[in-house]
């Protein structure tokens, strides 16, 4: 646990640059014009029709800034994001990041399950300490909103599908562009029922 307290300390220290270039001078209507094409995937106005894809609406413009990138320069790797980001510009990514996050965000209704929702909100605001997980609203807020001074995503109301293959694929290393490995060592003290819990459980917080 202390780990993972003092990879906090660390990452917030790191993303103090990347939220400076994020915060530059954008133009929100250039950003929706070069995301028309990203509307096939992650709908008009950021709210994905599949969850294969994440929303985008209302997510933290630094985070957005960060994965596109970390795909449009290989750290990321996304085979569905392939040569989509080649001709993105700095200033086009710091436009379309925050096109996407003046959006309204998605609002999702929980599968009402009164023992997964129980455990989803445990994990979300306390962790778990026997398993030495914390509580995901200490680095995503308690309302799931993300921080935007650290590049910390927002994740309410996401796909429930989308977070689950989020969670698996920290967990098991194929992806790792998390600064410090800090989801990585998360996503991997956390069961499968663990994760549809929290998936669910997101899915409705708003």
């Amino acid at each position: 646990m202390k780990q993972l307290l003092a990879s906090l300390v660390t990452l917030l220290a790191i993303s103090n640059l990347a939220v400076a270039q994020t915060t530059a001078e954008v133009d929100i209507e250039a950003g929706r014009a070069k995301a028309q094409p990203c509307a096939a995937c992650h709908g008009s106005t950021g709210l994905s029709p599949s969850g294969m894809f994440p929303h985008l609406a209302g997510q933290q413009a630094s985070y957005l800034v960060k994965q596109m990138k970390d795909i449009r320069d290989g750290r990321r790797e996304v085979a569905q994001m392939a040569g989509q980001l080649d001709d993105f510009s700095a200033q086009d990514i710091r436009n379309v990041a925050a096109f996407y996050a003046d959006q309204p965000p998605p609002l999702g209704q929980a599968d009402p399950d009164e023992t997964l929702v129980e455990r989803g909100r445990t994990l979300f605001r306390a962790g778990d300490l026997d398993e030495r997980i914390p509580a995901c609203s200490a680095c995503h807020t308690p309302t799931g909103a993300g921080i935007g001074s650290a590049a910390y995503p927002a994740v309410a109301g996401q796909h429930p599908e989308y977070t689950i293959a989020t969670l698996q694929a920290f967990a098991e290393g194929s992806r790792d562009n998390d600064p410090n490995g800090i989801m990585r060592d998360i996503a991997a003290k956390l069961s499968e029922e663990d994760m549809q819990a929290l998936a669910n459980y997101l899915l409705g917080l708003h």
